[in-house]
């Protein structure tokens, strides 16, 4: 049917009465290839009962991959390619047959041959999926190979359960760069306040109020913070993709920032900044005029 359709689906027109003398036709899946291959394929649709001979060439679906765990050059054919449900669904995984590792197996450790780590079970009717588990764990409870029966949703959470504790690790990390960079900012905006004094105590001589030295003071932080933010997202999305390419796809599905991960950052940065200047403001501001004419920063 959907040869029928891609064939069905060519431009009429560029069909030909003359044979071409030979095709050079991609050989991939359908959603990769068939368009394009059908639109050549096509071309000898008037000529289907002219031609007699037809010499195919291809090259073979092999791969070749290099054992790590089980060493040697191991060579799979390609029977298919498949494509996941949605864009959440890991396509990048490579699947193949138990009994191509397990005939290795029994070459080079012999006792580690016949031997599985996950069985897959399909239950007929959900609602006896607990009883089922009870059974299998009951029938192994006593041998050497005891088992853990559970739900392909459990089994996936407790992969999750170790990555989320990794992202709580990370999260610990992040707060205390947080509070570094806060210290960091705090500092250099005493600093500088404090180098300051005597063109504070000169804009207050010259009429200007506490309060618009104050704000001067926070906004100068506040920028400051912001103009940092702004690197941050920035450069956000760029590490995000440096860190999906060179060790999520073996995790992740995709590793996109959420946009709430943006919001934090100006957050964090505007929070920083409003504190790192609240001291430094408030000394400023109460500073006497004659003392800040004699300071000498």
């Amino acid at each position: 049917r959907d040869v029928r359709h891609y064939l069905a689906s060519t431009d009429k027109r560029q069909r030909t009465t003359r044979p071409p003398k030979a095709l050079i036709v991609p050989h991939a899946g359908y959603i990769y290839s068939a368009p394009v291959a059908a639109s050549a394929y096509a071309l000898l649709a008037p000529l289907r009962n002219t031609i007699r001979r037809v010499v195919l060439l291809g090259p073979a679906h092999r791969v070749a991959i290099r054992g790590t765990i089980y060493p040697g050059n191991w060579e799979f054919n390609v029977r298919a390619i498949y494509e996941g449900r949605d864009e959440t669904t890991i396509t990048r995984q490579f699947y193949f047959h138990y009994d191509y590792l397990n005939e290795f197996i029994k070459q080079r450790f012999p006792r580690a041959a016949i031997n599985a780590g996950t069985f897959a079970i399909e239950v007929d009717d959900a609602s006896r999926v607990a009883d089922v588990a009870r059974a299998i764990d009951a029938e192994f409870a006593n041998s050497l190979a005891a088992t853990l029966t559970e739900t392909e949703k459990a089994f996936q959470l407790s992969f999750v359960a170790m990555i989320e504790t990794i992202v709580q690790v990370i999260s610990g990390v992040s707060y205390i760069v947080i509070l570094i960079i806060f210290a960091v900012a705090a500092n250099t905006m005493a600093m500088t306040a404090r180098e300051r004094l005597a063109e504070y105590a000169t804009l207050k001589a010259l009429g200007f109020g506490p309060g618009f030295v104050a704000r001067l003071i926070f906004s100068e932080s506040l920028l400051i913070a912001l103009i940092g933010a702004a690197a941050a997202l920035l450069l956000t999305p760029v590490l995000a993709a440096g860190f999906f390419d060179t060790v999520g796809k073996s995790i992740f599905a995709r590793f996109q920032v959420a946009p709430s991960t943006y919001a934090l950052q100006i957050v964090a940065a505007a929070a920083v900044g409003v504190l790192a200047a609240l001291v430094p403001m408030v000394r400023s501001a109460r500073v006497k005029i004659v003392d800040g004419l004699r300071h000498v920063g």
